[in-house]
């Protein structure tokens, strides 16, 4: 049977990188991993050849993306980054969409694992930072958008997220508003997390009293936001502004208002996250926090290509700014 590096590298839960450097005496490779992998090559009695021992021809030039929802444009404009980057540096992507199911993206990781891909970059993720974590420290190169993980060699691009939050709610807060809805996405998404603590933070900043029945989960897609701007309305609850934590939510609140007759900004005012194409065009315009969503596909993109050929300089965090841009929805409101 001819053994090959592919067949090491499953067998010992690394990547076939990893056992490259092996090979070459490597001093990146932690000692637990490279005895783990020496013992493989020792039971399976291989003998690399010299091609096999070079780590650049090891290379499958792809990279494996695995997005939460490609539909929801917050994760197209990302991935559109990615591959531009990628395709300049001669690179194809392969693209999985898990429909935000955590198993799935479990399945699709193990599938991008087995076939060799050189790095893979995770967008909207919800694996545990654990297990993230521990795909790096196994040798993967990895990536990952949307949120942070100071730990191992996981490469992070994100915006803060808390801060935008806080400054969008005090936006609402200076228009007059302190009855402030804010729809959350996936209850176990962290980015749903930052933006709840930095709508938190606002209304503490000015001494209104937090209220729990106010956040809803609409999912992070506009049904979602449809649905649960109409429980908040349908419990009584009193509220004048919506803090949408992204734009297609804020579509499911207008669809809402437009069939009741509410009237935007008058009787609710709203606020979203991500400038999604279609926000400036919507009647009135919706303001949101601008997203650099493309830069940062791009950005991580280039990093992850840089970590992969053997740089040892590369940034493992970067922060890009966000912005909010005021537009129609939340202005003119009278008390």
């Amino acid at each position: 049977m001819d053994i090959k590096i592919v067949d090491v590298a499953r067998l010992a839960n690394v990547s076939p990188t990893t056992v490259s450097r092996v090979l070459n005496n490597n001093p990146i490779v932690k000692p637990k991993t490279r005895d783990a992998v020496l013992k493989v090559i020792e039971e399976l009695k291989y003998v690399p050849h010299a091609a096999a021992k070079n780590l650049r021809q090891q290379k499958t030039m792809t990279i494996g993306v695995i997005v939460s929802d490609i539909k929801v444009s917050y994760n197209t404009d990302i991935v559109k980054g990615i591959q531009t980057k990628a395709y300049a540096q001669k690179y194809k992507v392969v693209i999985c969409d898990t429909q935000n199911d955590l198993d799935i993206e479990r399945e699709y990781l193990r599938l991008l694992m087995d076939r060799s891909v050189d790095g893979i970059i995770l967008v909207a993720s919800l694996l545990p930072e654990q297990e993230i974590v521990d795909l790096a420290e196994r040798g993967f190169a990895v990536g990952i958008i949307g949120r942070r993980i100071d730990r191992a060699n996981v490469l992070n691009v994100h915006t803060d997220n808390v801060s935008a939050a806080k400054e969008a709610v005090e936006h609402l807060i200076g228009q007059g508003h302190r009855d402030i809805v804010f729809l959350s996405g996936y209850a176990n998404a962290k980015d749903s997390y930052d933006r709840l603590e930095g709508y938190i933070k606002a209304l503490g900043m000015h001494s209104i009293p937090f209220r729990p029945e106010l956040v809803e989960n609409g999912n992070f897609n506009e049904t979602g936001g449809y649905e649960a701007f109409a429980r908040l309305k349908e419990k009584g609850l009193t509220f004048s502004a919506v803090f949408s934590a992204n734009d297609e939510m804020a579509l499911g609140v207008y669809e809402y208002c437009n069939e009741k007759k509410i009237g935007i900004p008058g009787e609710v005012a709203i606020v979203g996250v991500d400038n999604d194409r279609v926000s400036k065009y919507l009647t009135p315009s919706l303001s949101t926090i601008d997203q650099p969503k493309y830069d940062m596909g791009f950005l991580l993109a280039e990093k992850l290509i840089r970590s992969m050929n053997g740089e040892a300089e590369v940034p493992r965090v970067s922060v890009l700014n966000s912005r909010l841009i005021v537009r129609q929805s939340s202005t003119t409101y009278s008390r």
